[in-house]
């Protein structure tokens, strides 16, 4: 199985790249927010799921681990499959949720679409404890370490320098501590837009 590429970026679409490997490209499925930080013929690291069927092969790629191991724990849910899943991760990123879960928030669930109120409660049925146990629910400063790990990651496939993202992901983090919001329950495309926000340093 295909579970990491490193490569060059081919072709960019709102669900999707070609990532050329060592003069092959490979399709994958992405979501929207990890197409939006993505550049032609830049450098890029996916780390993958490779879902196998009767008649396709299909990869998924994320640009952190734990969104990909959040991506396979979401399809043992009976009746979520990998489209689904990718749908749930393009809309919630892992820490918000496992917040979502802890929280018991059926609402933050039902909102992704191909969800609804049943599928929200199957999640909140079959994967509460699965998502503390795999440390998805962390303690509050390991989930702020995660939310500027994964910002980090975008701003620098963005071009920025390690330099320029740390200061950039520090004005986001006044920005939503001035709004009471705590960044680690935020979407990874939000944060994005708050740091594309704030500019370059």
């Amino acid at each position: 199985m295909i579970a990491q590429l490193t490569g060059e970026v081919r072709s960019i679409a709102s669900d999707r790249v070609v990532l050329e490997v060592n003069g092959v490209g490979y399709l994958v499925s992405v979501t929207p927010a990890t197409s939006a930080t993505l550049s032609l013929g830049s450098a890029l690291t996916l780390h993958t799921s490779m879902i196998v069927r009767e008649d396709s092969m299909t990869l998924f790629g994320f640009l952190d681990p734990k969104s990909r191991e959040t991506f396979e724990l979401v399809q043992t849910v009976s009746g979520i499959g990998p489209r689904v899943a990718l749908s749930i991760l393009a809309h919630l990123t892992p820490d918000s949720l496992a917040h979502a879960i802890a929280t018991e928030s059926i609402d933050t669930l039902s909102a992704v679409p191909g969800i609804g109120k049943k599928g929200a409660q199957r999640i909140l049925l079959e994967l509460k404890g699965k998502m503390a146990s795999s440390g998805s629910h962390a303690p509050a400063n390991v989930s702020a370490s995660l939310w500027r790990e994964q910002l980090s990651g975008a701003l620098a496939s963005l071009g920025y320098s390690p330099r320029d993202a740390d200061a950039v992901i520090s004005i986001v983090a006044i920005d939503y501590a001035n709004r009471g919001v705590d960044p680690a329950t935020a979407d990874l495309s939000d944060l994005l837009k708050a740091a594309l926000a704030g500019g370059r340093s």
